[in-house]
């Protein structure tokens, strides 16, 4: 049993490498960081060959190699970038972007392990982090963190067995000039047993009257390990009466898991009580007065729950849902007909699922 719960093994030594990757080392090269030089016509081959755009940064124009050359990148219009390709075994511990928030959904996070066709992460950018509308909210949990002004952060442990590679792809008509990124992982061996970490996006808008909203399904081996939803209340009054729902591993009509209230999984009480928080595994971080039983149609809501301390296990198959209930006149219950967005995150075995396909560009809008 680990004595210092929450510190890892820092007190233990290791055989395992630490690397990073950034615009200043792609590839995270041992004794390779900031050697780029002020050269706009030089390309150097690490660049070429993971297929970046080559821009020197002109601030530094009266340096050198050793300085700040190159700390960003440059994301064409309409293309994908590679922002890492790495051989393993290995596993990713931190990863940290920022980035113009007016492009938080334009740009789509994908991560694929071991030459997988299909990625085991797809979801826009802001939204893994927790942050769906376009409008920076701070985020103190343990695997997602997001920072003034607009440092996301990532702990989640991502292990790979031959090869982790993470592209951005800009669905923007204008290129994103200034892309800051350091993902940090380790080369180390991986166990048998450790499994692969997956994120999916899924957007419904508006809600199908009556209907609940899905959330994840996926068929293997695996842990749920959290929940993100940026929910759009499109009537007034109190939205959240709907309950979280985790079929596990063949159920039918009825779920193994059933909560009671939206706020309620959230780890909240009591429609938020017109109160925000952020703590290390459970948050509102986002709607402020507009959590009530007051709140105004449009109102935007941010909550999130992390399965840490209590993932859910399947071991065939699991289908999360959540409904959209508010209440109507004489204290009945409403099927809302809301805008929510969400983000599952979970470990597996390989191979998981084919995604939905991702909505274009004018369906994830935020307006």
């Amino acid at each position: 049993m680990n004595p210092y719960p929450g510190l890892g093994n820092l007190m233990k030594l290791s055989d395992a490498q630490t690397r990073s990757v950034s615009a200043e080392n792609v590839y995270g090269e041992k004794g390779k960081g900031g050697m780029a030089r002020m050269e706009p016509d030089h390309v150097p081959e690490e660049i070429a060959r993971i297929g970046q755009v080559w821009k020197p940064n002109r601030s530094s124009r009266e340096l050198g190699t050793k300085w700040k050359v190159r700390p960003c990148i440059l994301l064409p219009k309409e293309s994908t970038t590679t922002i890492m390709d790495v051989a393993g075994p290995g596993v990713i511990q931190h990863i940290w972007i920022t980035v113009d928030d007016k492009f938080w959904r334009d740009l789509i996070l994908r991560i694929y392990w071991d030459d997988e066709t299909t990625p085991s992460v797809e979801t826009p950018l802001g939204d893994f982090f927790c942050n769906g509308w376009r409008k920076r909210t701070n985020i103190n949990a343990l695997p997602i963190c997001v920072n003034p002004s607009g440092g996301f952060n990532c702990y989640f442990p991502m292990p790979f067995r031959r090869r982790a590679r993470v592209t951005i792809e800009n669905r923007s008509p204008y290129e994103v000039g200034e892309f800051f990124y350091t993902i940090n992982y380790s080369l180390q061996s991986v166990a048998d047993d450790d499994a692969y970490f997956h994120a999916q996006f899924r957007r419904v808008n508006p809600v199908k009257y009556g209907d609940d909203v899905t959330i994840l399904e996926a068929t293997g081996k695996g842990n749920y390990a959290g929940t993100f939803l940026a929910w759009q209340q499109n009537s007034a009054a109190w939205w959240g009466e709907g309950e979280l729902k985790v079929f596990l591993d063949g159920d039918g009509e009825y779920p193994t898991i059933c909560g009671t209230g939206t706020e309620d999984y959230f780890g909240g009480a009591w429609c938020f009580a017109k109160e925000n928080y952020s703590t290390p595994f459970l948050g509102y971080p986002y709607g402020h007065s507009e959590a009530s039983w007051e709140a105004p149609a449009g109102s935007r809501h941010l909550l999130y729950r992390f399965h840490i301390l209590d993932p859910i296990r399947f071991h065939q198959d699991i289908r999360v849902t959540i409904q959209a209930l508010g209440w109507r006149s004489d204290f009945r219950y409403l099927p809302l007909q809301d805008d929510i967005s969400s983000v599952a995150y979970w470990y597996q075995a390989e191979p998981h699922a084919p995604f939905p396909v991702l909505p274009d560009r004018l369906f994830l809008e935020v307006v």
